[in-house]
């Protein structure tokens, strides 16, 4: 694989390690020619039989610029909401997140999560107290066909909201492991102007968020890569 150099942006020898694990990784495989975005043209490379390759030069820049960002809001006790509601991105954004003790949403995206958070508090809430009560053993006192509906509830409500269900308010940020596939979760965050970070495949519009990150969306290696750089600078600026 050819990497796309030039004068003005030379890599240093960390940044160089990287481009050969996004290399590893498969970061810089794109979309075929027929599904581009323009708006990606200034992070494509080149094209490859039909199908486009990412500038990892330009991934490196843009993944630089978000990772300083996701530091400053770490560093301040502020929290990144991880979205990875794709199939690849599911287990591997949960693990992450868990890793890194931050929210996240890996199930379908609740309708109003951010523009009518009060309803889904109050579901956060409801599911705290439930959880809680299941604990301390207050459920002893119903019938076994009652506390197996107070389960069946808890389960649900853990589905939809177990990762963020230590929400107290919006997140400071969010990271999207696909703009093209959040696109709910997007408008959402533009109207409540909750920064975005998100990978940008080059079928994707990379405008509609803050921090565009130039990568493959679709390989569960590629998308480990990234969950992998975002977990570790949370850990450090954590500490």
């Amino acid at each position: 694989m050819v990497i796309k150099t030039n004068i003005e942006e030379k890599l240093t020898k960390k940044e160089e390690g990287l481009v050969k694990k996004m290399i590893e990784a498969g970061v810089y495989f794109g979309h075929s020619k027929s599904r581009k975005n323009p708006r990606m043209d200034p992070y494509i490379y080149t094209l490859k039989e039909n199908i486009h390759i990412i500038d990892l030069v330009s991934s490196i820049k843009k993944m630089n610029q978000a990772l300083n960002f996701i530091k400053e809001i770490v560093k301040k006790g502020g929290l990144v909401l991880f979205v990875g509601i794709h199939p690849q991105a599911k287990k591997i954004t949960k693990k992450a997140a868990e890793e890194c003790n931050m929210p996240y949403v890996t199930e379908r995206w609740l309708g109003g999560i951010l523009t009518n958070f009060k309803t889904i508090f109050k579901r956060i809430e409801h599911l705290r107290d439930l959880e809680k009560k299941k604990a301390t053993g207050e459920f002893k006192k119903y019938t076994k066909k009652e506390r197996m509906l107070f389960d069946q509830e808890i389960e649900k409500l853990n589905k939809n909201l177990g990762g963020i269900k230590n929400l107290n308010k919006l997140p400071d940020a969010i990271l999207v492991l696909s703009i093209k596939k959040s696109p709910v979760v997007i408008r959402e965050a533009q109207r409540k102007k909750v920064p975005l970070i998100g990978l940008a495949d080059t079928d994707s519009d990379p405008t509609l968020v803050d921090y565009p990150i130039p990568s493959n969306d679709d390989a569960i290696s590629a998308l480990e890569f990234m969950l992998e750089q975002v977990k570790d600078v949370i850990i450090k600026s954590k500490k």
